[in-house]
């Protein structure tokens, strides 16, 4: 088949939709397909990269410097601008028109309701070719960053929400990584499309169980022997992350050689070490920044247990490599998480904003290798359904569907 992905955040970006992105385009073309990603430049102009068979084509962007792009550290030039915007194609009809005019595909698979997506999904119903969809996203990752004020923002999600199954309406077929979020969009609504929820899915060749090499303790820092409360992701205020950073500070009072791994990069960082410098625990904490590949692998089984308290998960991506590494999960009672973190099979659910029910998790599941040993069981079991190549099969059967189902009507 001749696919095409539009989505507005790719590699080199880190996040759960650009990760997904790039996955699902290499994963394709390793099954013998063609793919092209179309997605916004990094440097304004338009080129077109190649990437292990993957044809991708960056679009002409501006910047958008109220948030930070995921790919540079995120420093602030002044007081509400970052010094390396996140980038948008703001009219990029006519590039979409040319780019998807010479390829000719047989069906285009859109990823977000940006400008570039909702260019796609015109062009492609009028040129007649099927159209996918997968909605990421909820309300309140959009409303929670803006902080927008209590008193609007029921009726604002209430309006995103309404905007969100709109566009997906205008499919041939729309999935969601969890059933949870689809229940959470689609609840009430009068909606004729077929929707499937597909896992994101991750790599387990890549995120497995074990012990990792001793370089990569020796690179960390960190002892062997040390337990390690892990987070991975976005330091972004969304995430949450002082709420775990607070319990951890009650742990160590009952686990005093405990440690705190932080993984990611984002608008919250600064924050974040100012917490743990006020909270008295920054010797027990390591901010260790962006990581990718192999290492990223090595960290997570250097991992104890893996905490976030997250409220605006439609799956995350981490918590699935989590489990994939044989973590125990601890989580939040939020979002879709609940089909990752399942509350006393692998892990913990606490509920959102309980500091002290968190720190007890984290210190039962740290003190208890025989809780630790059945929690992470529990959690391969449940990553083996969430392998990649699952979503791959997933995805080439709706593909083929909905051609089929549009070469029926056309014939």
């Amino acid at each position: 088949m001749k696919i095409v992905i539009a989505t507005a955040v790719y590699a080199p970006m880190i996040n759960g939709v650009a990760v997904f992105s790039r996955n699902l385009a290499l994963g394709l073309v390793r099954r013998g397909h063609e793919v092209l990603v179309l997605t916004p430049s990094q440097t304004g102009r338009n080129y077109t990269a190649a990437e292990d068979g993957v044809r991708v084509c960056y679009l002409r962007s501006v910047e958008a410097k109220v948030y930070p792009d995921q790919i540079h550290k995120a420093e602030k030039r002044f007081r509400l601008f970052y010094r390396h915007g996140f980038r948008v194609s703001v009219f990029p009809q006519r590039e979409v028109a040319k780019i998807l005019g010479d390829f000719q595909p047989d069906v285009v698979h859109v990823q977000v309701s940006d400008p570039i997506g909702l260019s796609v999904v015109s062009y492609a119903r009028h040129h007649g070719i099927p159209v996918v969809t997968t909605e990421h996203n909820q309300p309140e990752v959009i409303t929670e960053p803006l902080k927008v004020p209590r008193l609007v923002k029921k009726p604002i999600d209430a309006l995103l929400a309404n905007y969100f199954a709109n566009r997906q309406s205008k499919s041939d077929f729309v999935t969601m990584p969890t059933k949870q979020a689809i229940y959470n969009l689609l609840d009430g609504r009068d909606f004729k499309v077929p929707v499937a929820a597909v896992s994101n899915g991750v790599d387990l060749s890549e995120f497995r169980p074990g012990r990792p090499s001793s370089l990569a303790y020796k690179k960390y820092g960190v002892s062997p022997d040390v337990p390690i409360v892990l987070y991975v992701g976005r330091v972004d205020p969304e995430k949450n992350v002082g709420a775990v950073l607070e319990a951890f500070s009650y742990v160590l009072e009952q686990v005093p050689e405990a440690l705190m791994m932080v993984v990611g990069d984002g608008v919250d960082l600064v924050n974040l070490k100012k917490q743990a410098r006020d909270l008295g625990i920054l010797e027990n904490v390591k901010f260790l920044g962006r990581v990718t590949g192999a290492d990223l692998g090595e960290i997570y089984r250097m991992g104890t247990v893996f905490a976030t308290a997250s409220e605006i998960e439609t799956q995350g991506i981490v918590l699935i490599e989590a489990a994939a590494s044989g973590l125990p999960l601890i989580a939040v009672r939020a979002g879709a998480v609940a089909e990752i973190c399942v509350n006393g099979s692998n892990g913990v659910l606490c509920q959102p904003g309980d500091i002290s029910e968190m720190a007890t998790a984290m210190v039962k599941i740290l003190s208890d290798a025989d809780l630790r040993r059945v929690y992470s069981e529990k959690s391969l079991e449940l990553a083996r359904e969430h392998d990649f190549e699952r979503t791959l099969d997933k995805f080439e059967n709706i593909y083929k569907r909905v051609i089929s189902a549009h070469e029926k009507r056309t014939s």
